[in-house]
Order: C-alpha cells, then structure tokens, then sequence
C-alpha cells in the first residue's frame, strides 16, 4: 500500500507550485487529475523545450498524472467539474495566478455539502494587501524577497537564478498545509482551507539572512560573485579538472583548508580565524589559494577534504546529476516518459523507507487517464469520520515530536510542525545545546547568558518545548527512550552515526514504539558513499547541479544563497514526516526516513536534467534574460545600488510597458508582437527600460510598472522585509516576547485558514526551560530525582564553560 493511495486529488488553474504540490502527492500514490483547457495548461510551453517540443519543466511537474479537458464553452463543463471536485479529497486551485479557462462552479455550495473538502488556494501574493493585484514572475517575487540582490558582481546588475525557484519552494509549503490538513481531517473530519501566499513562501529562504540583520545592523551588501556575507571563503573556485565547492565556517575548518593548499602563513594568521574577518581581506586570500585549487582536481580535494574533515563538494554539470550511480540508485534521479521521448529527470526527495515513493513515471498527454489503483477515497473515506466542530483545533494537535535537531534544517521542520499544532519536545544538553545558540564557551560569552540572546535560535524554535538530557549518560538515555516510547515522530539533523552510537538508532526504537517514524535528515544520506562528508546549507548548494546553470554563458557556476540548502532540507523533511504520520495513523506502522538534503535541492534543476537526459545538450545560460520573457532583467534604479527587476511575461503585456516607456512606435510595429521577434531587438529595449527607471526610485519604478500591468519588483535587501507593506499589511511578521532577548519579530508560516496568519503560541524556549515540566509531568520523576539529575549534570539550565566541559568528561570517564 503506497502512503497516500487512498487519496484523490483535484488540480485546477496553472500555476506551478499547485503543479508541484500535487505532484508530492501522486508521488506516494494518490490520484491526481489535472483539470486542462483543450489547448492545455499554459505550462507545457515553458523552456526548457526537448526535442520533440515537450516542456520539460511541465514534465517534472506533473508525471503520474490524469489529464482531464474541460472546455468552458462546453455547457457540461460546470458539472462535470462539480462532480470530480466533489468526489475528491483535496482541491489544489491555482487559478489565482492562471485561472487557464477554468470552468466555473459553486465552491461555497460543495463545501456546504460535503465539510470533509480539503481546499488550498495558491495566489502570488495573498487575497489582500498593496500587492494582492501585483502582476509577478518567479524572477520578481524573488526579487521581492530579498534573494536577488546579494547575489553577483560588486558594481551590479545583482544576478539571478532562472525560473522555477518559487513554484518548489510554494508547492512545498502547499503540500505541508494540504497534507496536515488531510492529518487532522483523519482525527476530527473536518476539511480544511488554506490560502498560500507564493510571495511568503520564498521568505523561508531569506529569514535566516533577514533576521540577522535585524540584529547586526544594515551592513549587508553584494560583495562578488560566489562571495557572501557573514564569512569566507563560501563559494565555488576552479580546479585543475572541474569546479569545487568550498564552505570554512569554524576557525579548524578554515586552519584545516589553509593546511592542505600549504597555506601556512594563512593558517597560523590570528587575525584570520574568524570568516568576518576573512572577508576584509577577499582579493589578498583569493589570490594565494586560487592558483593552489587549480594544481589538482576538484575529486582530488575533495578525497582529501573528506579526510581533513573540510565541507568541500565537487561542483556538478547537469550530466553528472544524470550520470551519478547512487543518485539512480536512491531515486533522486528517476526514468520519464513524455509521449514517445524518455529521459531521466528529479523523483521524490522525500525518502520513506517504508512506504516508498513511485520511481518515475509517464507525463499525461492532454486528455491522457493514467491508470488508477482501485483504493478506498473520497466521499467514501470521509464518511467514516463523522465531521465535529474543530475550527479551533490545530491539525496536528496530540502528535507528539521528539527533536534532536539543530541548527536551521530540522528545526525548521519541527517548528512548522509546532506551528501546526504539534507537541514538540526539544532535547539538548548544557554539554552541548543547540549550536545556534552559539558554540563560544569562553567565561564571558557563558556568563552573560549570550547563548540565551541568539534571534536566529529563536525564530526556528517558537512554540517548542525545550529540556536538557545529557545522552551519553546511561540516566539521560533512559529518560529519552521514555519519551520516546510513547511518541509519533523523532527528528535528527545530527551525522548519520551519532544516534546509532548512542543507542538511539531506527532498529532499537521500532521495537520499542511500532508507531515511531523517525527521520534522519543527513547531509547525503545514511547509505551514502559521501555519508561522512562535512556540509552545509552552501555545501547543498554547491553539489545540486544548480549552480552550472545559473550565470553568464561564459562565466563560472554561480551560487544564489549562502545557506539555500538548509531550508529547502527542513521543508522536504516536513513533507516526507506528514506522508509518514498519515500511512502511520491509518496503519498503525512507522517507518525510517532516510532524507538526504543534497538531494532535496535537486528539484531546482530538474527541468534541465530533464531536457538534457533526452537531447544530450549542455543547457544554456541566460544570465539575466530569459528564455521565454523578453524584455526580462535587472535594471538600475535612482540612487545607489537601487534595481528593479522587470519582465514581460505574456505578449498582452508588451504594448503596456511601450507606453509606459513612450515608444508608441513599438506598439505599432506588428514585428514587435511576440517575444521570439523582440529578442533582435533586446539591448535596445533593456536600455529604454534603464534610462526610464534610473530616473525614479525603485519602489517608484516598481508602482509606476504595476499599475500599468507590467510584472515587477524591487531587487530588496533582506532586512527591508521586516518594513516591507505586504507583509505587514497581512500580519506576517508577529512579535513576541522572550526572556534575555525582550520583543522580537518572528516570521509566519506562508499559509493560512484565516484572514489571519497560524498565531504564535509560545516563545521558544530557554535551555532546559520545561525539564520540570516534561520530567515530572510526564514520566512522573519526583522533584529528589530531578534534583539529583541536576546535580550529576544529566540536566541543567546553564551551558558549560569549555573548562567545566573538560572537568565533567574526566569525572564521567573516571
């Protein structure tokens, strides 16, 4: 029994992340029917194109699909409409961003009928606020977001990934709000509706970066290409065979890194162990180990990273994704069919073991059934919970999540879990607590509590519950199986061996909780041949193959983001536990999750994966143009380092942005008309844009753009989110109130069953704060016993100094 194969998905309107999000679930067995014009979804003419002309973007977005035609000049249409939508269990409904000639029907009148309907709405921007009416592109939503304008040249333009970022990064959050919705329908009966903001979804990426310059200060700027902000190096560098990734976040790492290159001057500098203040002196350190890097091969330092314990990845071309053994063989690189052409392109990163998820399959024709398993569903399932009153009921309210995670990725999937009603129980230990609090152990940093003042520790751990159990001590270990026995879901981000050694492994839990499902969420996978390899968000990034197809035609991989694996890691992690968590509560089963977050990234280039899996091709590289779009770029605003991003998504919109830029003559040459005409043309047209927005402000630029019906965006910092109108206009950003740090804003989740966003419960917890709590009021430990364990330093409230750590290793060794 496939994991979710008693469930029946209707898809309706064009918009990618419905696409993407319904696609998650097909992959683990649900019908999926895909509701298309007789001319298709607008998608299936999006580049890249194979061969035979089949989109492959389209492709990876929905194999294993039904296509249903529905004309709207057909009277049946309504009806037919009305009767699949009302014998599904999930309505996906993109016609916010493309209704795609989507006949109508009454939504109010079937939910009326039937309450057990799951409903998510997908628009750019939300149903409210200054920019609800905001024409977009994946390109200025992330703009908007603040993932643009970091990223390039010092002097500009800022430069930006292709297409396709936002529809991953939303069809994520869709499936995370749809699939807990299913969860709590199966304890309550009560179908939920949740409307996703595609703007909101993408500020997961950009959270980390906003809110530590909330507390640093605005001194972020664009400082080179494959050169971020807060620490160096952090990019992609040439070898003597192939690019290399490379990631020196700890002074060791960057003492280790000098040593291999032969650095040694680097090496025994003090005044460069720290990467803030590497990144003072970029061109001098470039220019000393560049030329090092190109003595050997990108495989042969990353052998010998491996052995120093040094995050460093081989930078992949779009063929070696296809060609890489273990990919094939984990189903991140999976077999596809679109129509009589078959290619390879990327399969579910959500790794269930048990349950495991459809290895490819065949991307629907337009009006093409595929064949359907015959499975309990709809209306049928439904009926055997009696709907109750649970609008007040979170989704995930009586799951119960033991967290071992740290950092950014597994927190930020146990804190959307929180989010959504969980009960989550964060374990660590005043040896060693969660190192986003911070791994300075010297007597000041400790003494002042700063570990207690970190924001970003805050933001990816609100509505948790926090305690401290040291688990190398036999009492400490004792006391987490305990919680353990009776828990749903165990979370770890830690190295693939660490909760084996500890006694903590997925074997030893099953037979102590059946029901467990655990997840281990490791850089490369627990099986993996790179299983031992260090890595980081960038390290992700650096090894998905994204990077080859991101820049100039002729320049070198680029990067978008420091530490853009993290979250993408966190967000799949949260998916695949929710699949889990449903098989589980209909079975009775757990099961091991074995989620490789290198591979979770993949998704971003899967459409060229595709393309290149059938015409052999190296894909090419636009820069800041487009494939599809002309006009479509980055261009200079009044001021300083000001630009907006602009593109010409549709042909209706050429003749608006003529106007706007005072070239009548243009709208009038019917040469002009189609985007494949503009492209002989494109310097021209990019330089009346320039000359037009360099006299205006941005936000000047962008409302003059907008109210025209051009799509547009401000190329934003990070920080200017936190002032941003839409998001306060919507309530996004909430501010709580925590012990050591005062009031501080916290992001929303980027749905919501309300007009309002999934409020904020309680603030993230202080070190060991509910040991108490948790220990008496749950395994019922008298206040002698926690007392003691308090006193043997099994629990506590306050970090160790690095000598207090040194002193309790020797006592508990001797």
């Amino acid at each position: 029994m496939e994991a979710l194969s008693h469930l029946r998905i209707v898809e309706i309107g064009s918009a990618a992340a419905a696409s993407y999000c319904a696609r998650l679930f097909a992959d683990f067995g649900a019908t999926v029917e895909k509701i298309e014009p007789p001319q298709g979804d607008p998608l299936r003419r999006t580049a890249p194109l194979t061969p035979k002309g089949q989109s492959a973007w389209f492709a990876f977005l929905n194999f294993n699909k039904s296509s249903i035609v529905l004309d709207p000049r057909d009277a049946g249409a309504p009806a037919r409409l009305t009767e699949l939508i009302a014998n599904c269990d999930v309505l996906i409904d993109g016609r916010e961003v493309d209704a795609a000639d989507c006949p109508a029907f009454d939504l109010a009148a079937l939910r009326q009928k039937n309450p057990g309907l799951i409903h998510l709405d997908v628009s750019w921007f939300g149903r409210e606020g200054p920019y609800a009416k905001f024409e977009a592109t994946d390109s200025t939503i992330r703009a908007l977001t603040g993932l643009i304008k970091l990223v390039g040249p010092v002097e500009g333009p800022p430069m930006h990934a292709p297409d396709f970022q936002t529809g991953i990064f939303a069809g994520l959050w869709g499936f995370i709000a749809a699939a807990s919705s299913v969860f709590g329908r199966m304890q309550d009966g009560h179908g939920r509706s949740s409307s996703l903001s595609i703007f909101e979804s993408s500020i997961a990426v950009t959270e980390y970066t906003m809110f530590e310059s909330f507390v640093h200060g605005d001194i972020m700027r664009r400082i080179g290409v494959n050169r971020f902000w807060p620490t160096f190096p952090v990019g992609i560098y040439e070898t003597k065979q192939g690019w290399l990734g490379v990631t020196t976040v700890t002074p060791a790492q960057w003492r280790a890194f000098c040593e291999m290159l032969g650095l040694h001057d680097l090496r025994d500098d003090a005044t460069l162990s720290m990467g803030v203040d590497r990144l003072q002196r970029m061109e001098e350190i470039e220019g000393k180990f560049i030329p090092r890097l190109k003595q050997r091969t990108a495989q042969e330092w990353f052998a010998e990273a491996l052995r120093r314990k040094i995050p460093i990845v081989p930078v992949p071309g779009i063929g070696d994704l296809i060609g890489d053994a273990e990919k094939r063989s984990r189903g991140a690189i999976v077999p596809i069919t679109i129509g009589n052409e078959t290619g390879f392109t990327a399969g579910s990163m959500q790794r269930l073991t048990g349950t495991p998820p459809r290895r490819g399959g065949s991307v629907p024709d337009i009006g093409e059934a595929q064949p359907v398993m015959a499975h309990p569903g709809g209306a049928a399932a439904r009926a055997a919970t009696p709907a109750v009153e649970a609008t007040k009921r979170l989704p995930l309210d009586g799951v119960r999540v033991i967290d071992f995670s740290m950092g950014w990725a597994g927190p930020i999937c146990t804190r959307t879990l929180a989010d959504l009603g969980a009960d989550v129980i964060k374990i660590e230990a005043i040896q060693y607590p969660d190192w986003w609090r911070g791994v300075d152990r010297r007597p000041a940093y400790v003494l002042e509590r700063m570990y207690e003042k970190s924001v970003r520790y805050c933001i990816m751990n609100r509505n948790k519950r926090g305690i401290t159990l040291d688990l190398t001590r036999p009492q400490g270990l004792q006391l987490a199986k305990r919680l353990l026995a009776d828990a749903d879901l165990v979370v770890d981000n830690y190295s693939v061996e660490v909760l084996p050694k500890l006694g903590l492994g997925y074997e030893v839990l099953h037979q102590l909780n059946p029901k467990l499902v655990m997840m281990s969420m490791s850089a490369f996978g627990t099986g993996s041949i790179h299983r031992d390899c260090r890595a980081y968000g960038s390290t992700l990034e650096q090894g998905s193959g994204l990077p080859s197809v991101v820049g100039d035609a002729n320049g070198p991989p680029v990067m978008s983001h420091i530490a853009f694996g993290d979250a993408v890691g966190g967000l799949n992690g949260c998916a695949a536990v929710l699949t889990a968590l449903i098989h589980a509560r209909l079975t009775g089963k757990g099961q091991f999750i074995d989620l490789a977050q290198i591979e979770c990234m993949m998704p971003f280039a899967a459409p060229w994966i595709t393309a290149h899996s059938i015409d052999g091709r190296v894909p090419a590289k636009y820069g800041n143009r487009h494939p599809d779009f002309v006009p479509h770029g980055c261009f200079p605003c009044a001021g300083s380092d000001n630009w907006i991003v602009v593109a010409i998504s549709s042909d209706a919109m050429w003749p608006k942005l003529c106007k706007l830029l005072g070239r009548s003559d243009w709208v009038a040459d019917e040469a002009l008309k189609s985007a494949t005409a503009r492209r002989r043309i494109e310097n021209e047209i990019e330089a009346a844009i320039a000359a037009w927005a360099s006299a205006r402000t941005p936000d000047d630029a962008m409302n003059a753009l907008q109210s025209a019906g051009v799509a547009s965006g401000v190329a934003r910092l990070p920080i200017e989110l936190l002032a941003d109108p839409q998001l306060h206009a919507r309530g996004f950003i909430q501010e709580i109130d925590r012990a050591f740090i005062g009031r501080h804003p916290q992001p929303s989740m980027p749905f919501r069953e309300t007009d309002r966003p999934f409020e904020i419960r309680s603030a993230p917890p202080t070190l060991g704060e509910h040991n108490h709590e948790i220990l008496a009021g749950m395994l019922g430990l008298s206040a002698a016993e926690i007392d003691q364990l308090a006193r043997d330093g099994i629990i506590g409230t306050e970090m160790l100094m690095e000598e207090q750590l040194v002193t309790t290793k020797k006592r508990v060794a001797g």
